[in-house]
């Protein structure tokens, strides 16, 4: 489509355009959700594919084969489907086609052994090959169960994360803005029916452990949800982060199934637990069709369907409106200054995409977006990927049944919890004080309960909320808490709900981390929650503290904007076990997990030139386990265009642990027309005329251990 990067290939037999844009339609509405009625579509390439039409076999070999028996040469015990077998053993020089081996056995060739299990069956065929055919129906021993079983248990974590992956996936390839596409700044996940969240994919730290809030907040204002309803918010105070990052919800509806019973036999899935339609024979719109079933017979309130899960999609924009391109002001003292509020919009009902209706909430603003077509085309894609989520959870409550699949997601979320206990056991009473570039302080306390198994994290005599935009709504101290103790516990575990059961946050009311309206906080996310991550991880005595900044780089004009975060070199430190390590250079940290957009994208996208991008070799903290290396960006505009810079540690270096150096302090920098370096603020705003160039000389995070 035009207006977006992503590419599908379809048959173009004919040169029939009318028949190709059929078909490239069923492959988008098959693949995302969603097809466009007002959108151009693009040949982006044409290939020819030439094909053999000789007998593919003509240069195999094609022996006579007269179905045998094949003689073993020995037996062996192996032990398979829970049990000893006396397996035959065929040496595969030894056979010829025709030859039919009946399982247990083993086929041993001279790179490889194959194993044909019992109730299989190997051919020799005509051509030498070797067909495994199974000849017996495996026979069900016993139902799954809903008893948290350890096996089960990993195969369903890494479940639900396939699915929350999927999602970004799609997600990915659907969106427009260079922001989620190539940066990849947005997160996806799957929430429980209480809206708690239950696993998710590796992408935003500060997103993942605060999207539950919007979740939460969408339910509670939203008491009668219909199937093909989608929600999204951004405010802040109301589940949100800040504004460039909105969150889409959709619900997941269950539907009575039809009472006849299925007659596949004794080891069939019954379909009372669960059956569901193939998803691809949904309804048209791709939009209405949140359907999941209930056990047979089961009574519902009113007789209506009920929500069984949630899927969501929190995607940053690169620009929401406000008083600067890219909607990340460091002048804003307000909310308003800083964009468009959207609280509780219905974005889609009854399966239809609500255009105009956002169209109006997203221009009618003093300070509107400047790319209202982007806004829309990625709130699409978030539609898209939450679409994307409601299908696999089909199709894992087709395979697994509805009762297993909702004992897994309480399953999974008490493994997370008694993970985090285990962690509680081994920490003791700590505390730290981290100071800010605005002049605040964040005063941490943690308290261990022994008995309890349980941790207080207590952020009592923090600064209270000041004239800037560090401000950071609750759910962004919240993610930094659960980002923490998830990283402690070290073991492959999703991060969910039952990561923060054991743990008590204490946020006064008034302090920096928790503003009421109309305070700005879009520094709050970025930047307010990296100190966080560096207070607590300080406290607790397991890494030196981060860049501790995302180094938020937002440039643009009437026509162009976008949205940087630039890295650094990650932290040293020790894990549980005891094992130290030094830090690596130039990667993402903590509480952003994006990419850094590619030079080639940046200068087809942007009228702008990458002059420099390198790694500052020696600037990481020193120490027996330094620090990781920063970097140095360097960009020359060719148009002129608004640029602002939010940053921290500009002031005070990224502290060291266990006698280990503190890094480098930051610094942003205009090299103007006239050749001279402008230093701008650890929070400045400037217009940059073509021709200038902006550098970005991140902090480095400390060392660890004297040496």
């Amino acid at each position: 489509y035009a207006g977006t990067d992503t590419t599908l290939p379809i048959n173009f037999a004919g040169f029939d355009v009318s028949a190709a844009k059929t078909e490239f339609e069923a492959a988008h509405k098959s693949q995302f959700g969603f097809i466009y009625h007002n959108k151009e579509i693009i040949i982006e390439s044409l290939s020819v594919e030439a094909m053999d039409n000789r007998d593919p076999g003509a240069l195999e070999p094609n022996f006579e084969a007269i179905a045998h028996a094949a003689i073993a040469a020995e037996t062996r015990s192996i032990f398979t489907d829970g049990a000893w077998h006396e397996a035959a053993v065929y040496h595969r020089e030894q056979i010829i086609p025709g030859a039919i081996m009946n399982g247990p056995a083993l086929l041993i060739e001279p790179n490889q052994t194959i194993v044909i299990e019992p109730g299989w069956r190997a051919e020799i065929t005509n051509r030498n090959h070797v067909l495994i055919k199974r000849v017996e129906v495996k026979a069900r021993h016993k139902a799954l169960g809903t008893n948290a079983d350890p096996i089960l248990l990993e195969v369903f974590n890494n479940l639900f994360m396939s699915i929350a992956e999927q999602m970004g996936v799609t997600l990915q390839n659907t969106a427009h803005s260079v922001n989620v596409k190539e940066r990849l700044d947005f997160s996806c996940a799957i929430f429980d029916a209480d809206g708690q969240l239950v696993a998710n994919a590796p992408h935003m730290p500060v997103h993942l452990g605060s999207m539950d809030r919007s979740v939460e907040t969408i339910i509670r204002l939203n008491p009668n949800m219909k199937r093909g309803d989608v929600f999204c918010l951004n405010a802040p105070y109301n589940g949100g982060t800040h504004l460039p990052d909105i969150t889409a919800v959709t619900p997941v509806f269950s539907t009575l199934l039809p009472s006849p019973r299925s007659s596949r036999g004794e080891g069939a899935q019954r379909a009372d637990e669960g059956q569901l339609p193939n998803p691809s024979s949904g309804p048209s719109s791709g939009l209405s069709g949140h359907l999941l079933p209930v056990k047979n017979g089961e009574k519902e309130e009113g007789g209506e369907p009920r929500i069984l899960f949630y899927v969501a999609s929190r995607g940053h924009h690169a620009d929401v409106g406000g008083k600067a391109p890219g909607s990340m002001t460091p002048r804003a003292t307000t909310v308003d200054e800083e964009g468009i509020l959207i609280d509780n919009f219905h974005l889609v009902e009854n399966g239809e995409f609500r255009e105009d209706a956002l169209l109006e909430v997203l221009t009618n603003h003093p300070w509107p977006v400047r790319n209202v077509g982007q806004n829309i085309a990625d709130l699409r894609a978030q539609v898209a990927a939450n679409e994307k989520g409601v299908h696999e959870l089909r199709k894992m409550v087709a395979h697994f049944s509805l009762p297993v699949v909702q004992a897994y997601m309480n399953h999974v979320q008490d493994n997370a919890e008694e993970s985090v206990r285990r962690v509680i056991d081994t920490l003791k009473d700590c505390a730290c004080d981290y100071e800010t570039d605005t002049g605040q302080v964040i005063r941490l306390k943690i308290t261990v309960d022994k008995v309890a198994r349980e941790a207080t994290v207590n952020f009592t005599g923090t600064s209270p909320v000041m004239a800037n935009n560090f401000n950071a709504p609750e759910p962004v101290t919240r993610a930094a808490v659960l980002y923490v103790f998830r990283l402690m516990v070290e073991n492959p575990i999703p991060m969910n709900a039952g990561c923060l059961k054991p743990i008590n946050i204490i946020i006064p009311e008034g302090c920096m981390l928790k503003p009421a309206y109309p305070a700005a906080v879009v520094a709050g996310n970025v930047e307010t929650s990296q100190h966080v991550t560096n207070c607590l991880l300080e406290a607790l005595g397991a890494l030196t503290n981060a860049q501790g900044t995302m180094n938020n780089l937002t440039y643009g004009n009437a026509k162009y904007q976008n949205y940087e975060t630039i890295c650094s070199g990650a932290p040293a430190g020790i894990m549980n076990s005891g094992r130290m390590f030094a830090g690596a250079h130039g990667v993402h940290t903590h509480m952003t997990n994006t990419r850094l957009t590619d030079p080639e994208i940046v200068e087809l996208r942007f009228p702008i030139r990458i002059e420099e991008f390198s790694i500052r070799e020696g600037s990481g903290g020193k120490g027996k386990y330094p620090g990781g290396d920063g970097t140095r960006r360097a960009m020359t505009f060719l148009e002129d265009m608004d640029c602002a810079i939010l940053a921290s540690h500009r002031k005070r270096s990224p502290r060291g642990l266990a006698g280990g150096g503190d890094g480098e302090m930051g610094k942003t920098e205009v090299r103007r027309l006239d050749g001279t370096l402008e230093l701008l603020g650890h929070v400045d705003q400037t217009v940059v005329r073509a021709g200038e160039t902006v550098i970005v000389t991140t902090p480095t995070p400390g060392g660890y251990l004297a040496e």
